[in-house]
């Protein structure tokens, strides 16, 4: 029996869990037809799940606090030397395991602060030549598209992705998003660009739904805002309707504000939750979700078909969510609140609304994990035929060199 070929996917989750969850629902899939190998690059929080048959290298977490700074997320490095230890067990992996094919997660359109780790092994994959693996980069549906200086790290993403890279392999659907949309780079982009429709996890049977709210905030990182906003509008919809509500902190929110949040459990109606072993189960419960539209949620939104609140975060240039929610919302999914507007009294009167109206079905390619495992299969596959190919015709010209 042949053994299957190796795969390294690198990960780095930095300021929510996004990418982790998103990676892991890959990972699991990609284990059944290749031998994985999965360089996390962040703190795995309690109660997360790694996938059988996947072996994980741990490098020392480093991530971004709420400011959008690098920093370390292990107490026994600083920043500097994290770094030195990981690109140096980045490049270690790769020379034991001698991959068929490498998947990295963002870079070149993201994750710049991650270069001095990632340029390092492309590098090193580039260099074997025509022995080199496969090398693709991992991307969600929509970039961010709002950095000041974006022309800039376009073109700069450009130039890596023609230099380094195979295939461009985008977790959506065509038919919701293209690349193209925020990406435009001033050179054109060589590499092909390849749609597997969206990464979600495996559904699972669940009990119908109850009339409660759901807010949730992924990681919980940067969901303090919202929060805070919930537990007014929990007040007020307690007081007029008897609606209860559950809020999600998520593993990552600061300890400060979960304390903060922590002196309201006692009121009636409101359950406060750290984290939660499903958010799709507790969504399938639910009459009504409030979140930020982060890639997993959106998707489990979709799926579920809660009426649903999105109040995108939209800071510092990380606009993507904004661009995920006002399509979703022009779909009829959703209903977006705009940031700026957000206050317990206006939560509140959007809980309301969407409540009155169920949400929109839509037909969107949601098996990615298995479109991702089929398009590098079918890319080895073709790599396989080119060698070959290409050993026939050396040994024709051989010979007929050799018979003149």
């Amino acid at each position: 029996m042949r053994e299957q070929p190796a795969l390294l996917l690198y990960c780095q989750h930095s300021l929510g869990m996004g990418h982790l969850v998103r990676s892991l629902v890959l990972a699991r899939a990609l284990a059944e037809r290749f031998r994985v190998v999965f360089l996390n690059g962040g703190p795995v929080p309690r109660g997360v799940v790694r996938p059988r048959g996947v072996t994980f290298v741990d490098l020392p977490p480093l991530g971004f606090d709420a400011e959008g700074r690098l920093v370390s997320r292990d107490g026994r490095r600083a920043v500097a030397r994290a770094e030195d230890v990981r690109r140096a067990m980045i490049l270690q992996t790769f020379r034991e395991l001698r991959p068929e094919v490498v998947v990295v997660e963002l870079f070149p359109f993201g994750r710049k602060k991650f270069a001095g780790e990632l340029l390092p092994l492309l590098d090193a994959a580039h260099a074997l030549g025509s022995a080199r693996p496969l090398v693709v980069s991992s991307l969600r549906d929509i970039l961010v598209t709002g950095r000041k200086n974006q022309a800039d790290h376009d073109a700069r993403a450009c130039g890596l992705a023609n230099r380094y890279l195979d295939a461009v392999v985008v977790h959506a659907d065509p038919r919701f998003v293209r690349l193209e949309e925020s990406f435009q780079p001033p050179e054109p982009l060589r590499v092909p660009v390849r749609y597997t429709g969206f990464v979600l996890g495996e559904r699972r049977a669940g009990p119908a739904a109850a009339e409660r709210v759901v807010v949730s905030a992924g990681g919980g990182l940067v969901g303090g805002p919202l929060f805070r906003a919930a537990l007014e509008a929990q007040q007020l919809l307690w007081r007029a309707e008897r609606l209860p509500m559950t809020l999600v902190a998520g593993p990552f929110l600061p300890a400060a504000e979960w304390r903060a949040l922590m002196q309201a459990r006692r009121r009636p109606g409101l359950v406060l939750r750290r984290s939660v072993a499903s958010l799709e189960d507790e969504l399938r419960r639910a009459a009504a979700s409030v979140s930020q539209c982060g890639y997993n949620t959106a998707l489990e939104l979709v799926r579920a078909r809660v009426p649903a609140v999105v109040v995108p975060f939209r800071e510092r240039g990380e606009d993507e969510q904004w661009t995920r929610a006002r399509r979703l919302e022009q779909l009829g999914i959703v209903r977006m609140l705009e940031p700026e507007r957000l206050s317990g009294a206006t939560l509140a009167e959007e809980i309301r609304k969407v409540r009155e109206r169920p949400p929109a079905a839509v037909a969107l390619d949601l098996d990615g994990a298995t479109g991702t495992t089929q398009l590098l299969l079918a890319m080895l596959a073709e790599r396989g035929r080119r060698t070959e190919t290409t050993l026939v015709r050396r040994q024709q010209v051989g010979g007929h060199g050799h018979l003149a």
